[in-house]
């Protein structure tokens, strides 16, 4: 997916990005399309909306959710907020304009989303909004966490995309907090690749069984597989 497209059209939604640090990403469609949402979730979260294309994606996929798009970035906050108002969903996606370190509601959440910055403050660039969306400058793993403790329903579940390393951080921190990680996602490129990437599931209840799944987005002749085709045909459209 070539991120320097001013657009991407998806099936039902259009994601402008012009105004947004960070871009539109194979893993965060696939984190999106694999995030299970169960019937009983009625409120959504999402940290660090970005373009948006979580919640458009989690819209999309249940009729029935009312979901909270947070993003501390105000241009970015923008772009989601164009985006979502010309969507389908535009009456069940509220954009709010917040640190989620600060965020104050009486609402609790049955699902939390959140792709979050993954470079803990190495290697920063010039570039401010891009530093917010990239690395661990306004959230750290820890205040995202908090967030999640304080916002989550009870049996509720949190999704959480991260690379590799930063994914055994995470799970460490959650563990040791005496929460549970419940279902994983690992995702490579090939079949003979590594792992670059994890999709969390995370709970305050522990699950009867630890579900792990790996997916493998390319074959060797660069089709893509059959699991990552059936992910991603409700959105692509190509597929």
């Amino acid at each position: 997916m070539g991120v320097g497209n001013s657009y991407f059209d998806f099936k039902q939604f259009r994601i402008s990005q012009e105004g947004c640090a960070m871009k539109v990403t194979t893993d965060a469609c696939m984190q999106g399309a694999w995030t299970p949402v169960t019937n009983n979730v009625k409120r959504v979260l999402d940290i660090g909306t970005g373009t948006g294309l979580l919640s458009l994606m989690i819209a999309q996929k249940s009729k029935d959710v009312i979901i909270d798009a947070a993003e501390i970035d105000i241009d970015a906050a923008r772009q989601a907020q164009v985006n979502i108002a010309a969507s389908p969903w535009a009456d069940r996606i509220n954009v709010l304009t917040c640190d989620i370190n600060k965020f104050q509601t009486d609402n609790k959440y049955d699902l939390i989303i959140c792709n979050p910055p993954f470079f803990n403050n190495s290697l920063l660039s010039g570039k401010e909004a891009k530093n917010k969306a990239r690395h661990t400058v306004t959230l750290s793993y820890e205040n995202l966490f908090d967030a999640i403790k304080a916002l989550l329903a009870d049996n509720g579940t949190a999704s959480i995309l991260l690379p590799v390393p930063e994914a055994s951080i995470w799970e460490e921190l959650v563990i040791g907090s005496g929460w549970h990680v419940v279902n994983t996602l690992s995702v490579k490129h090939r079949d003979n690749a590594t792992v670059k990437r994890k999709v969390i599931i995370i709970s305050n209840t522990p699950p009867e069984t630890l579900r792990s799944q790996t997916l493998v987005i390319q074959e060797n002749n660069s089709s893509y597989t059959e699991i990552f085709t059936t992910l991603l045909a409700p959105y692509y459209l190509n597929l």
